[in-house]
């Protein structure tokens, strides 16, 4: 049974566009899956600094306290001690 031309030059034009939607189908799930990935590293990256800034707020707040509890004849000499190694 004879096909019309007219329902191949459909299916031709269709097959084609279809081809040519393949390029910018691809570069599109690309960049998608490239601005995914930056973003959860730039979440991470926030939050590593907040729990690096709580780390060193802690060591702080512990260097003053350990400083504070000792007898002052102690304090001068270890502060003379961080003094004079810098």
């Amino acid at each position: 049974m004879p096909v019309s031309d007219a329902i191949t030059d459909s299916i031709t034009q269709v097959n084609t566009k279809v081809l040519g939607d393949v390029p910018a189908m691809a570069q599109g799930n690309l960049l998608t899956a490239t601005s995914q990935a930056l973003s959860n590293a730039a979440h991470n990256m926030t939050n590593t600094v907040q729990q690096n800034q709580m780390v060193a707020s802690a060591t702080t707040v512990q260097g003053v306290n350990a400083l504070f509890s000792k007898g002052a004849a102690i304090v001068a000499r270890t502060s003379d001690e961080i003094l004079t190694k810098g």
